[in-house]
């Protein structure tokens, strides 16, 4: 799974170009938490996914790769 997120959430912080830390400061968790996902190291929790699917203004099955749009 965390192969999908983690390129999931670097297609859409490239879409709008944000950096680490700017995604990081704007749902609230560290940058080298978004560090370690990017690169596969951790998963992000159900809370962060919410966070993430909120702000990106997507749902969780698109993040785990269940659903494509």
């Amino acid at each position: 799974m965390n192969i999908m997120v983690s390129e999931r959430i670097k297609d859409l912080m490239a879409e709008e170009r944000l950096t680490q830390v700017a995604l990081a400061n704007k749902i609230g968790v560290k940058q080298n938490t978004i560090s370690a996902w990017l690169l596969g190291k951790k998963e992000p929790s159900i809370r962060s996914l919410w966070l993430l699917a909120d702000y990106f203004n997507t749902d969780i099955d698109y993040l785990v790769g269940r659903k494509d749009f």
